[in-house]
């Protein structure tokens, strides 16, 4: 699926399949602009109790319910060819 189609919306459909009867709502929210970091806790009351799911935003611009990967210091390498 395209990142862009990966909407929170679209997210909390999925994971939670809200209705009006049974509507989830936005209970915490996180933006760290300098870690480039967002999150989102949202709920809704099913018949078995209560559910929460913390959504992710990655940095393509989809949310998930898994955090992005940490960015982590990298070496690279390239080959020289004799001259």
């Amino acid at each position: 699926m395209v990142a862009a189609e990966k909407t929170l919306h679209w997210a909390v459909d999925k994971w939670l399949a809200p209705t009006p009867s049974m509507p989830a709502r936005v209970v915490r929210f996180c933006h760290r602009a300098s870690q480039q970091q967002r999150y989102v806790c949202v709920q809704a009351l099913k018949p078995e109790g209560l559910l929460s799911i913390f959504f992710f935003r990655h940095g393509d611009g989809s949310w998930n319910v898994f955090p992005p990967q940490a960015e982590r210091p990298a070496m690279n390498g390239h080959c020289r060819t004799a001259a």
